[in-house]
């Protein structure tokens, strides 16, 4: 059977339970698929909440005077860095989130259909395997801001202060919306019925990594729009905001690809102002 990313998800879900019939997949314990859903989504928009107050907290605390660490010149040490890594996988988590959660929830009610066993377990580690990958991004995203900031060029939003950099991200970024790589990542979040159709796995194991494959095309999705956020500052709400908009309108919205090459035009253009102004 090929799925069709138009296609309703419904009418090829019952590819995924062995031996049922489309009509026979409905009429199997659909309260129980109901409760999960709200269950996992109401802890998914739990824990996106408690990152958003992580970051209202500590933007508030970066505008106080005096009360960031960016402020003096001292290099950071390691514990410096430890906390520098939590604030990266929260951003991350913030931004990249909201648009893994169908997946998350497309997950969870595959396993209940299927009628296996550890259906919340399983589903917390598919989503731990996005978070894993994420806290890679999170690590080199680090690892950037300290050299950063032991050479002086991030302010006290832990954005980078020379305008040329910031305008060679975005051009960057612009470009990259338009190549192969982009879009057969995008493709890919776009449609996320056919990974679990060729990719499933029964076993807890098999759960983290099919989290931490499907989180991999989607990091390569968006990896250059995170990266905008080390010009603009990884406590610059607005900007992270509009990531968030921007990656969950190319993932949800019909012309997701079309929508993808104009966001691309914009950056490039903006990003071109800034280098000949």
């Amino acid at each position: 059977m090929t799925f069709q990313s138009g296609a309703p998800v419904s009418a090829q879900l019952p590819a995924l339970v062995p031996g049922q019939g489309a009509a026979r997949v409905p009429d199997r314990t659909p309260w129980r698929a109901g409760i999960d859903r709200g269950l996992v989504l109401s802890l998914l928009g739990l824990f996106i909440a408690l990152c958003w107050a992580v970051l209202l907290f500590r933007a508030g605390r970066a505008a106080s005077p005096g009360s960031s660490p960016t402020v003096d010149g001292a290099p950071w040490h390691a514990a410096d860095l430890s906390l520098l890594f939590a604030l990266w996988v929260v951003v991350i988590a913030a931004t990249m989130l909201p648009a893994a959660a169908p997946s998350v929830l497309l997950y969870a009610r595959i396993k209940r259909l299927r009628h296996e066993p550890w259906v919340y377990l399983s589903t917390l580690l598919f989503t731990l395997g996005h978070l894993s990958v994420w806290c890679c991004c999170a690590l080199a995203a680090s690892l950037a801001g300290w050299v950063l900031h032991d050479a002086g060029a991030v302010d006290e939003s832990m954005a980078i202060g020379h305008p040329i950099a910031g305008a060679l991200v975005l051009v960057a970024a612009g470009v990259y919306q338009w190549t192969p790589a982009k879009h057969a990542c995008l493709e890919h979040c776009r449609a996320p019925l056919a990974f679990m159709r060729t990719q499933w796995r029964r076993s807890l194991p098999g759960a983290f990594r099919m989290g931490a494959e499907d989180a991999r095309y989607c990091t390569g999705c968006c990896w250059l729009l995170l990266a905008l956020l080390l010009p603009a500052g990884a406590l610059n709400l607005p900007a992270i905001g509009g990531l968030v908009a921007l990656i969950l309108a190319e993932k949800l919205l019909p012309g997701g690809s079309v929508l993808a090459c104009a966001a691309g035009l914009g950056l490039v253009a903006r990003g071109t102002a800034l280098l000949f102004p």
